[in-house]
């Protein structure tokens, strides 16, 4: 169904038009394009129309405009005829046909206004108020937004009726795993009742009323990024919005004329507004602009309008939990307990056993808990899970096993990183103040592992140790069944197997995208080995992982097979025709845009460098992350750059038919310290490199021109110089 049809059957009378409503719209939006024109001609004035003008760190310069328009404004004086246009679209009959125009030019005003007060320097400055939010967020949890790991997105503006109400609907939706952006008096509101937000908890505060835009050009750019449509497609784009962007809009507190107009902009995009104010019914439109005063009833409406069915469990637990909390960090001074980390002996195992080696649904503490030891305590920490299932396999344990890091940080004041025996934990002092033990923790991740993986575990049992003695001997055991592990995978190698695996997650945002997993070539996610596709595949066999059985090679090299040929084409939409697991520089692989880094050439210096999404600076081949994920993301074939998982970079089969790691001449340090942990001297000495070939690529500290690196490579004998051409 179309968007107008969509639109069509909530007024199926034009005798039923809500006049009362789109008269205030119409006033709205007429007053937005005013203000609009009067802040731009004062910034002409004051600036001249040569003036640059953009948003910080992102390639998509206005995106409103970019997205709905393709017009790629750079200049000040580039504005005004944007804005005339938007202002003759604007028509004085009251039809809700008329209004979703008036949304538009609503949306554009908004663009503007916020373009001149970045340009004015009056955009936030101060945590947690966050303003614009640039391209790396936007790849960093818009993924989860348009694939549904995060259900849905609240937008909500205005004063609520007292803050602990505020609180109240935002810890409700927090749980639920919503994104959350925010806008006017209940930021302070929220501060007031101390709730956490911010970008660690992607509930983003951002700014006054009119820095509601930053929360649509968010969503835009999903489009543009994830889901490859071209700028300027704009009802392709109105379509990817309704389809794969579930958001909603919640209005509290007074309801202006201009508020209003920007609600007939959030319809537009396919987004329906809930206010709480009572409303009588020429000020509704079904569906789509409506009424609910009751605070308990108002979220489960938005939700039921927007389509959006969680099919969560409800977990025993006193914290919250959901994808939101996943970002949090527990500092030092907020910690009531740490374990592992290096602090404490730790570790954490998933463990295949017979039907009669479980309890199910069982969680046992050995050890201290947490009501039992005081503030600032540090204690070791074993994480045993006993699993059970008529398909389950013994390779899916290190795929389970990953799954620990996600799950624990759902919890609302609990913090895990690393893995296996690295792994590090904290509870923060207000978790503890609301109840939270070490039982708690193990049924969050009892019933995790139950509703995402029900098609091979049938049964799962949880042990938390805290005792050392206990943690000690368990750590012989998981260390002895991490190195099987490690050999079995250590004898994977892409000849050694018959069957290659796909990857079509990313499609739903990138349609032409294929990723072509092998044992040595991680998907450009960083998040799905050979074996977790293969895994994948044995839970959910018509899902996104499928077999493509190699047969015969056509280039050893470069890495081409036939049936990926022949699979890659029929995948991308009969787009790619052929692709080379082995090189950049000759029919690479396809990129999404969920690739943890970008490697591009630097014809300079004979070589490449890298730049990860935690990298927002400049790179020596003169453009950001966001802009290198502008140029090969959204499913494009781009020869000298192509997106990877960072642990690419530790196979033997990273590039061979390019020279492999030698060819490396810069990456950012964040990166180096990355590698530095998985060994990456091993590689280079394998490589004949040595082992200090990571000191001689250069990074940041050096410089993010080719002139300033240059002298790096040359004076530290970088073996760039010494290949065979690039190009």
């Amino acid at each position: 169904m179309s968007m107008e049809e969509i639109y069509a059957d909530s007024i199926k009378d034009p005798s039923k038009q809500p006049k009362k409503l789109l008269r205030k719209a119409y006033d709205g939006t007429i007053i937005a394009m005013s203000y609009a024109e009067i802040l731009l001609n004062r910034a002409i004035k004051d600036f001249g129309t040569e003036q640059q003008v953009g948003f910080p760190d992102t390639a998509y310069h206005l995106p409103v405009i970019t997205c709905l328009s393709g017009e790629k404004v750079t200049k000040l004086g580039e504005l005004v005829p944007i804005l005339n246009r938007m202002r003759n679209q604007v028509r004085t009959e009251l039809t809700f046909d008329n209004a979703r125009l008036w949304g538009e030019s609503t949306l554009y005003a908004a663009e503007v206004i916020e373009t001149v007060n970045y340009l004015r320097g009056e955009e936030p400055k101060t945590k947690p108020w966050t303003g614009f939010l640039g391209d790396p967020i936007v790849r960093k949890h818009g993924i989860k937004m348009v694939d549904w790991t995060i259900p849905g997105v609240a937008v909500i503006l205005g004063r609520a009726k007292d803050s602990p109400s505020a609180k109240k609907i935002v810890d409700n939706l927090m749980g639920k795993g919503f994104m959350i952006f925010l806008c006017d008096e209940i930021i302070e509101q929220l501060l007031e009742e101390n709730v956490k937000i911010g970008e660690d908890y992607i509930a983003f505060p951002l700014g006054n009323f009119t820095q509601i835009i930053h929360a649509v050009n968010y969503a835009f750019r999903a489009g543009l990024a994830f889901g490859g449509i071209p700028a300027g497609e704009r009802e392709n784009h109105r379509d990817y919005q309704r389809r794969r962007v579930r958001a909603f809009v919640l209005q509290f507190g007074e309801r202006d004329d201009v508020k209003i107009a920007a609600s007939m902009g959030a319809i537009f995009m396919g987004f329906p507004t809930v206010t709480d104010q009572p409303l009588s019914e020429d000020d509704q439109i079904p569906d789509w602009y409506i009424s609910e005063p009751d605070y308990e009833k108002i979220v489960a409406l938005a939700m039921e309008v927007r389509g959006i069915k969680l099919t969560n469990i409800e977990i025993p637990i006193p914290v919250n939990f959901g994808p939101a909390f996943e970002g949090e960090s527990i500092r030092k001074g907020d910690m009531f307990v740490e374990m592992g980390g290096g602090r404490t002996t730790a570790y954490e195992l998933v463990h295949m056993v017979g039907a009669d080696e479980i309890v199910d649904g069982q969680v046992t503490v050995i050890g201290p808990e947490l009501d039992s030891i005081p503030e600032g305590s540090k204690l070791p920490l074993g994480i045993n899970i006993n699993v059970y299932g008529r398909k389950m396999q013994s390779d899916f344990e290190g795929v389970l096993e990953r799954r620990i890091h996600y799950f624990a940080n759902y919890g609302e004041g609990v913090w895990h990183v690393a893995q296996r025996d690295l792994c590090w934990v904290r509870v923060s002092k207000d978790a503890r103040a609301k109840g939270f033990l070490m039982k708690h923790f193990g049924e969050l991740l009892l019933a995790k592992l139950k509703q995402e993986f029900p098609a091979i575990i049938d049964r799962v049992e949880v042990t938390i140790s805290t005792d050392q003695a206990t943690v000690e001997a368990g750590l012989i055991r998981a260390r002895a069944r991490y190195q099987t592990r490690d050999d079995r995978m250590k004898s994977l190698t892409d000849e050694s197997v018959e069957d290659f695996y796909s990857c079509l997650l990313c499609q739903s945002f990138a349609p032409n995208h294929v990723c072509v997993v092998s044992p040595e070539r991680v998907g450009l996610c960083g998040a799905v080995s050979w074996l977790d596709a293969k895994a994948s595949f044995e839970i959910s066999p018509n899902g996104p992982n499928q077999p493509i059985p190699k047969g015969a090679s056509l280039d050893d090299l470069k890495g081409m097979w036939q049936s990926t040929n022949d699979f890659v084409y029929k995948a991308s939409n009969n787009t790619i025709e052929e692709v080379n697991l082995y090189t950049l520089m000759d029919k690479p692989m396809t990129s999404c845009g969920c690739f943890e880094a970008i490697m591009a050439i630097v014809p300079e210096v004979n070589g490449l460098m890298l730049t990860t999404r935690e990298h927002s600076g400049m790179t020596p081949c003169g453009m950001t992350f966001s802009a290198l994920a502008g140029t090969c993301g959204g499913g494009l074939q781009t020869p000298g750059f192509m997106g990877i998982g960072r642990t690419y970079l530790l196979s033997k089969k990273f590039i061979p038919a390019d020279g492999g790691i030698a060819r490396i001449v810069w990456m950012p340090k964040e990166l180096k310290d990355f590698l530095r942990g998985q060994d990456f001297a091993q590689r280079a000495i394998d490589e004949g490199l040595g082992e200090d070939f990571l000191d001689k690529i250069a990074d940041e500290s050096v410089g993010t021109t080719v002139e300033e690196i240059t002298a790096f490579l040359e004076e530290n004998g970088h073996p760039c110089f010494d290949l065979e051409p690039l190009m």
